[in-house]
């Protein structure tokens, strides 16, 4: 397909800068764009690669020029692209797979419409799937799970018993819900195994990400809220309480009974103590380990977990501190002290 610049401008809503009439028939980042390629410019660190772009048109914010080159002005830039990106490279049509013949289904299992059951998928008794679920081979569900529609589960994803999945979830391969909280008691020297009896909820329109681990309340389920999307290798522990819409970035560990608001953006391995509440919108920073509240809209960093501000001239302290060490030696010998 072919699309002039006017039309590209119309379906973005955007402001044409430049010629209308060229055609163009692909989308592609900066460095890879040629004359009939559609890119992008979202910061400053694309703007200095302006000059080595040979892309026929940009989409960027207002004020951008590059040129003689024709600017589609958008509000972002990067969404925009992923917009045009999918315009000029659909995915193929999904094809009816129906139900491989290697497939373990109980009897008392109900399948929605148009699912697509892969080789080697198990699926235990008292469980559902909605409308256009897919599993693909060696998923395993447990008894009496309930699935929405157009659940996406990639192979070797596991669910243990009672996990409810929203509509539109997507869980990437062998990643496990459900498992056991970790929980004991000490009695008698010896540990004892606290019972897990709750599930796990997952809300539409979360994505969860290869390998990650989810576990199962101890009374009432672990939830994690509608939007949320969940890198690889998250753990989160059992009875947690996730908002909407949070980004966990990979090796985030959560501990159990914890909780967030919503909106929350963990970066990589962040580690959060049990009982915690992280507040709306909080932003933590990669690395931090958060011991307790973190309240709505602060941004963190360090262990442990201090306001950015603070955490970052902490940081910038400890590069001076061999100076400072050598300067309180000096101190020390006019001062005639020792040690």
């Amino acid at each position: 397909m072919a699309y002039t610049a006017a039309e590209l401008a119309a379906r973005l809503q955007g402001t044409l800068v430049g010629d209308s009439t060229t055609l163009f028939t692909g989308a592609r980042p900066l460095h890879q764009a040629g004359a009939t390629d559609v890119s992008f410019v979202a910061d400053a660190e694309h703007e200095r690669d302006l000059s080595r772009t040979r892309a026929g048109l940009l989409l960027g914010r207002p004020g951008l020029r590059h040129g003689q080159t024709p600017i589609i002005e958008v509000a972002d830039p990067l969404l925009s692209f992923l917009d045009l990106f999918a315009l000029f490279h659909p995915r193929p049509p999904r094809t009816g797979y129906g139900i491989h013949p290697t497939a373990v289904i109980d009897p008392t299992v109900v399948l929605g419409e148009a699912v697509d059951i892969h080789a080697h998928v198990t699926i235990a008794a008292g469980t559902r799937l909605g409308k256009r679920c897919r599993l693909f081979p060696g998923v395993v569900i447990g008894r009496d799970c309930l699935l929405g529609d157009d659940v996406t589960l990639h192979p070797n994803v596991v669910l243990y018993e009672g996990v409810k999945l929203g509509d539109r979830v997507e869980i990437h391969a062998n990643a496990v819900i459900g498992a056991d909280g970790f929980g004991y008691r000490l009695r008698d020297g010896r540990h004892v195994k606290i019972p897990q009896l709750g599930g796990v909820v997952i809300e539409p329109d979360v994505e969860i990400g290869a390998c990650t681990t989810i576990d199962r309340g101890t009374f009432e389920p672990t939830r994690v809220g509608q939007g949320t999307k969940i890198d690889n290798l998250v753990m989160i522990g059992h009875n947690c309480q996730i908002g909407r819409h949070n980004l966990l970035v990979s090796q985030v560990g959560i501990a159990g009974s914890s909780s967030t608001g919503d909106y929350v953006v963990m970066a990589g391995q962040v580690g959060v103590a049990d009982h915690v509440h992280i507040g709306d919108k909080a932003v933590l920073g990669a690395q931090a380990g958060v011991h307790k509240d973190i309240p709505p809209g602060w941004r963190v960093l360090g262990a442990p977990a201090r306001p950015e501000r603070d955490a970052k001239v902490i940081l910038l302290s400890l590069d001076k501190l061999p100076e400072l060490r050598q300067d309180v030696r000096t101190i020390k010998r006019h001062l005639g002290l020792t040690g």
